[in-house]
């Protein structure tokens, strides 16, 4: 079902910016497994998937903290964070897959009609090279013109910074992009780039997007896509629909 807030002027738009984690992918277990091999490295109990999964949107450091309970030690958590990412990187690509829909969601988003084109990027709080590495592994990277994580820059999301270097490196205004995310830091991002915003129920942080409501909430990619395209086989009743 697709709840419209603001319509989304499709044809204008020439840059659609996502998020990776709970959007694109469904890494969940792969990232749950390597935060309970790092509690029990430290002799911590570990974690039930669905605890870990309202800990992941902002970051790597943040997961970390948020597992161990937000130590005062600054030393472990960072000795704790590198045992992390190092087992991350061995086992990002164990069970991570992209959601059923995804590749040929990409496909018509860049197929379809858009004045002067359309560009599709990444930008994400996960690490940016695990970020590289899992869309090339899914063979999913080539879709995007770039992959930006939560290591490329100064800030991360919500932070606009790296949605307005995406912005300057495509030539577009915000009123021409779309940020779509599965968690509410994704919405505000979009909210402070000035940008249009779409969130996808079914990832890590629905419940998220009811505290920052996105400007259209969809349920899958296929949505997401007429949402984007303007092919909607059919629109939302009325009744589904809502206005702000």
């Amino acid at each position: 079902m697709i709840r419209i807030a603001r319509a989304i002027p499709h044809d204008r738009i020439r840059l659609v910016i996502f998020d990776l984690d709970g959007t694109l992918i469904d890494s969940e277990r792969d990232l749950a497994a390597s935060v309970n091999a790092m509690l029990m490295r430290y002799g911590r109990r570990e974690l039930p998937l669905e605890v870990i999964g309202t800990y992941i949107g902002d970051g790597a450091p943040m997961l970390i903290r948020r597992a161990l309970g937000d130590p005062a030690d600054r030393e472990f958590l960072q000795e704790a964070l590198n045992f992390f990412l190092a087992h991350y990187r061995e086992h990002k690509l164990d069970t991570t897959r992209p959601y059923p829909g995804i590749e040929p969601m990409l496909q018509q988003l860049l197929h379809a009609n858009a004045k002067g084109g359309r560009k599709l990027a990444v930008l994400t709080n996960k690490p940016v090279k695990a970020s590289r590495d899992i869309l090339a592994g899914l063979g999913l990277g080539e879709s995007f013109f770039r992959v930006y994580g939560g290591n490329s820059f100064e800030t991360k999301k919500p932070d606009p910074l790296g949605a307005s270097i995406l912005l300057r490196e495509v030539g577009v205004v915000a009123e021409e992009s779309v940020m779509v995310g599965d968690s509410q830091v994704d919405v505000l991002t979009a909210r402070n780039s000035g940008m249009w915003s779409v969130g996808v129920t079914y990832g890590f942080a629905p419940k998220s997007l009811e505290i920052a409501v996105p400007d259209v909430l969809v349920d899958t990619p296929a949505e997401l896509a007429g949402v984007l395209t303007g092919n909607l086989d059919s629109q939302a009743p009325a009744s589904n629909k809502t206005t702000g």
